[in-house]
């Protein structure tokens, strides 16, 4: 065997041992999850915990025997349910109709703007948009509340909703960019108008992309905690209407966990196995309505744009751009509402002392520490994350055939980790990788456990770009003597750079917004310095996090909310900034639905059809 060869299949071992990685993760938090709730099964009974609508952990009588709990999760099921499907309504079309927006119709200068807006977005945490929620929303929307609180179903679904909007518009922007020119240019040939071949030829090209978007954004979803436990009241109640207080499952597992009992813990590590089973009965659901027209060709009939047919079977032309514009004004309304808020209430209470003063136990409050072991965890789960999903990618796009039992095996597994709850990893993360590093909590655990989650994002971002790349730049490539190896890194991955560099960013956003994870591997007191990898310390999350649930420092919190913001928008912009190099390296980012400079005219200006034949 020559060199050459040695190499080619060395490298396929290594892609092939990373996507495995995802199948192994999925099979050790399974075995975690039924390894703790099989006796709690057995002891409460399956049916009966999954149908019963009554929860009511074991307690004492005023004797202090023991009495009996009843469990179960069924109400929370719905609860679940009903605000995932709020959150996917008000995030999935909002995300949907932006990324349109940003991608044929939004002038150039514009288009960084609101690609900035959007990512701001994602590492906004969870903890804030909570606070938003609870201060803005709750006590507009109590206005129209007949208990006057406004907590409930609507509160949750606008939450959540601006919650998942940067992955739904992230990646769906991604797809919607790497369709080939042709389908652009080939129904403009047929007289169709811009917004007509936009929304009946690309969009539904695209259908891969958005569609795993919108799994990542229920992901995101139903996994969400520390949100909606500021919005929902969570009652153990069916929703029964936009203003009727409910719990969802996550919730139940967070507010219980720290007093539960035997039987009690068991039931609520339970919860998660219904969380990940509801997780799986999601993605059978839409893998089966996006792969009934996989067989079918054409730009219009390829699709999965049942809202794009929609749009032009009611005639207006212009309808689609419309609903478009109307959306991302929504969106970026919304993000700087938050931001303002947190402006607000924040920067009013910076002081030298929060931002560089010694932490001291018990007295002094600083954020200095926090600040550092936020960006040591951004570092170690980016390096552990991007380096596995990108291989996992190019394996699963490269080197196998569709459709083979494999390929859809390692698809299923990331799909599922992309739905299991943040307090699960935590659990999990606590069991495995602070137990490998000696059984303390430390940087390396919390970073390890954030990884794990950061996969399904990277994964399917890369994959989706790596898609978008033609299959006549790998044939000329290896019909030019090169080998698999080098036609991926010189060919395929630098023209996949768009999709790659919107994972880094969504994941690195993801990294300093988690609060769970972090708080059962790395420790939920505010420590000093951390002097290393192996020390524990506290991220800017969870400090916002303790610090906004002591009473006494909510001024502080409102001040690391702002700080957090402004080291959020610094990671974009350097992201931005090396993406924006690297492409001038590779000559640029084209934009296929944008006609290129022609008699002085700029092409990312929105024209009308005249200007628009013109052009093309």
């Amino acid at each position: 065997m020559n060199r050459s060869k040695f190499k080619e299949n060395a490298s396929k071992c290594v892609f092939t041992a990373t996507a495995i990685i995802c199948i192994i993760a999925v099979v050790a938090i399974f075995a975690f999850l039924i390894a703790e709730s099989v006796p709690a099964f057995k002891e409460i009974g399956f049916l009966k915990f999954l149908f019963g609508d009554t929860w009511e952990p074991s307690a004492s009588d005023k004797y202090g025997m023991p009495l009996a709990g009843t469990y179960g999760v069924f109400k929370m099921i719905v609860g679940t349910l009903v605000a995932t499907c709020g959150s996917v309504v008000v995030g999935g079309l909002i995300g949907f109709f932006t990324a349109v927006f940003i991608s044929a119709f939004c002038p150039i200068k514009l288009k960084k703007i609101f690609s900035t807006v959007i990512h701001l977005l994602a590492g906004i945490p969870s903890v804030i948009f909570g606070f938003f929620g609870m201060k803005v929303l709750l006590p507009g929307l109590g206005v129209f509340s007949s208990n006057g609180s406004g907590s409930g179903l609507l509160a949750v679904s606008l939450v959540l909703g601006l919650m998942i909007l940067p992955t739904v518009v992230s990646l769906s922007k991604t797809s919607i960019e790497a369709v080939p020119a042709g389908y652009y240019e080939g129904a403009r040939a047929l007289g169709a108008s811009h917004e007509q071949a936009i929304f009946t030829a690309v969009v539904p090209a695209a259908k891969s992309g958005i569609a795993a978007s919108i799994i990542l954004g229920i992901g995101r979803s139903v996994g969400e905690t520390m949100a909606v436990i500021m919005v929902a009241g969570n009652k153990v109640n069916y929703p029964g209407g936009f203003f009727q207080s409910f719990r969802v499952l996550t919730a139940n597992i967070v507010m219980e966990m720290g007093y539960a009992g035997e039987v009690q813990l068991g039931a609520l590590i339970a919860t998660g196995v219904v969380l990940l089973l509801f997780i799986l009965m999601i993605n059978v659901l839409l893998g089966l309505v996006t792969g009934k027209r996989k067989k079918e060709k054409g730009g219009r009939k390829h699709t999965a744009g049942a809202l794009s047919g929609i749009i032009y079977k009611l005639k207006p032309e212009r309808i689609g751009k419309i609903i478009s514009c109307v959306a991302a004004g929504v969106a970026a309304g919304a993000l700087l509402s938050i931001i303002a808020f947190i402006v607000i209430m924040g920067v009013p209470h910076l002081n030298w002392q929060l931002l560089f003063g010694e932490y001291v136990i018990a007295g002094e409050i600083s954020i200095l520490p926090s600040i550092a072991a936020t960006f040591m965890t951004v570092l170690v789960s980016l390096a552990v994350a991007i380096p596995v999903g990108v291989a996992t990618a190019v394996y699963l796009n490269e080197y196998t055939k569709k459709g083979s039992r494999l390929v859809r095996i390692i698809r299923g597994a990331i799909d599922v980790l992309s739905g299991i709850p943040s307090i699960v990893y935590a659990l999990f993360g606590m069991v495995t990788f602070v137990v490998w590093f000696g059984g303390k909590m430390s940087v390396l655990a919390g970073s390890f456990t954030v990884a794990v989650m950061l996969l399904p994002v990277v994964v399917r971002s890369t994959e989706e770009s790596l898609k978008s790349v033609q299959d006549s730049l790998r044939e000329g490539s290896l019909a030019l003597g090169a080998g698999k190896l080098r036609t991926i890194f010189k060919i395929v991955l630098p023209s996949a750079l768009p999709g790659i560099m919107s994972a880094v960013i969504l994941s690195m956003g993801r990294v300093v917004s988690e609060s769970a994870p972090f708080i059962y591997t790395m420790g939920s007191t505010i420590m000093p310095m951390p002097k290393g990898f192996t020390d524990s310390g506290t991220t800017l999350a969870v400090a916002l996090y303790k610090l906004s649930g002591e009473g006494r420092y909510t001024d502080e919190a409102y001040a690391t909310a702002f700080v957090l913001l402004v080291i959020v928008l610094a990671l974009n912009l350097t992201a931005g900034f090396i993406e924006k190099r690297l492409n001038k390296k590779l000559k640029g980012e084209t934009n296929a639905f944008r006609p290129k400079k022609r008699n002085g005219n700029a092409g990312g200006k929105c024209r009308n059809d005249k200007e628009q034949k013109d052009a093309v």
